[in-house]
């Protein structure tokens, strides 16, 4: 399930490639995904922008992150988050940031507050991470993903600061600083982008494309973090 990004309103949706759905494989010895997995919206990583640690330009997405936390999310649950670190993914070429993060309610969140914290809690947790991002999509017959700083986890300073540059990277793309080629940048929550859509105009494109009838109100505001699980 993906955020998607060229859909009106970007919804949640199974993802597509080449015509067929998109699943998530089970690599031995994990099943499905190990954590929450998700994304920041209000963030972007820009594909015209090169990062100068990786030394690939973005992905084209909103940032994702992983969620260690012990409650298993539903599909599209909105939580408020803890920024542990992050991962410098190299996917296809491209950089593609994954932060971890601890959920705010959870009943551990106050004993982690950095990377470190992570590997003396959770041992072996950390490992699995890299395990599980390099092998993933070698099932569907692809190599396997390299990493930047040869796949050492940043600290929580290092993360946040990720998380910055892509929201600012956002910020250029819905104020059409940035030219967005495909992706739909329609929104409800910011006044001045000239992609800024009314609560009425955005009702009546949800009643549009769903087909079970009512959608959900609208929210007033997008920035969230979204999660949504493997069905």
């Amino acid at each position: 399930m993906e955020i998607a990004t060229k859909d009106a309103l970007n919804p949640l949706k199974q993802d597509v490639k080449k015509g067929n759905l998109r699943y998530v494989s089970n690599v031995f010895p994990h099943k499905g995904y190990i954590w929450n997995y998700g994304a920041i919206p209000q963030t972007w990583e820009d594909p015209g922008h090169r990062d100068g640690d990786t030394g690939c330009c973005g992905d084209n997405d909103p940032i994702d992150i992983c969620d260690i936390g012990s409650e298993v999310c539903s599909r599209g649950q909105v939580i408020q988050v803890k920024v542990l670190g992050t991962l410098a993914l190299i996917d296809e070429g491209e950089t593609d940031w994954k932060v971890l993060v601890i959920n705010t309610e959870d009943p551990e969140a106050g004993q982690y507050n950095d990377i470190e914290d992570i590997r003396r809690l959770k041992p072996g947790y950390l490992e699995a991470t890299l395990d599980w991002f390099r092998r993933y999509k070698v099932p569907d017959g692809k190599p396997e993903n390299q990493f930047g700083f040869s796949g050492e986890f940043q600290s929580r300073d290092f993360a946040i600061k990720t998380v910055k540059d892509t929201h600012s990277f956002w910020k250029a793309l819905i104020c059409k600083k940035t030219d967005a080629g495909e992706l739909s940048c329609m929104n409800t929550s910011m006044c001045d982008s000239p992609y800024y859509c009314s609560t009425s105009q955005a009702e009546a494109i949800v009643h549009s494309t769903d087909p079970y009838g009512d959608p959900e109100p609208i929210p007033s505001s997008a920035d969230k973090w979204f999660y949504y699980e493997q069905p």
